[in-house]
């Protein structure tokens, strides 16, 4: 009945398709669409006379919709949270690699810094990752008179 699409992890984010496109596409009805769109499931673009404009992400996106409510049996709440929880996981993933590798740069000035102030300074300076599990007790002196 739809021609099926396949579309890449890489989708593109460019709102071009109209409400009709993006409807066959995703295997639905436009009003469907419209409906997903108040809902805040989805959120095309507007192209300069109001009318809508999905994108690739957006058809894969609808695609997930209707995957999760026919296949899994999820209702339209459960999509939305289930679509918002797997956006935050996704900004936090990035925020955590980009984290990293600002972590990764500071060690890396670091180690250039003490490379300058060493005795063996030129000489390659390696990060070891070995952290000491040893146990230290502290014990009060006893005063002689005691």
């Amino acid at each position: 009945m739809y021609e099926e699409i396949h579309v890449s992890t890489e989708a593109s984010d460019a709102k071009v398709l109209i409400i009709s496109v993006a409807a066959r596409l995703a295997g639905m009805h436009p009003q469907t669409l419209r409906q997903y769109d108040r809902l805040g499931l989805v959120q095309p673009g507007r192209a300069g006379g109001g009318g809508r404009r999905y994108s690739e992400r957006d058809v894969a996106l609808l695609r997930e919709v209707q995957r999760l409510s026919q296949e899994d049996g999820v209702n339209l709440a459960g999509i939305k949270r289930i679509i918002g929880l797997e956006q935050l996981v996704g900004d936090l993933q990035q925020q955590l690699a980009e984290l990293a590798e600002q972590l990764d740069a500071a060690y890396d000035r670091i180690a250039q810094l003490e490379a300058m102030r060493s005795p063996y300074a030129g000489r390659d300076l390696v990060r070891q990752e070995t952290h000491s599990t040893a146990l230290v007790v502290w014990r009060p002196r006893r005063s002689p008179d005691k």
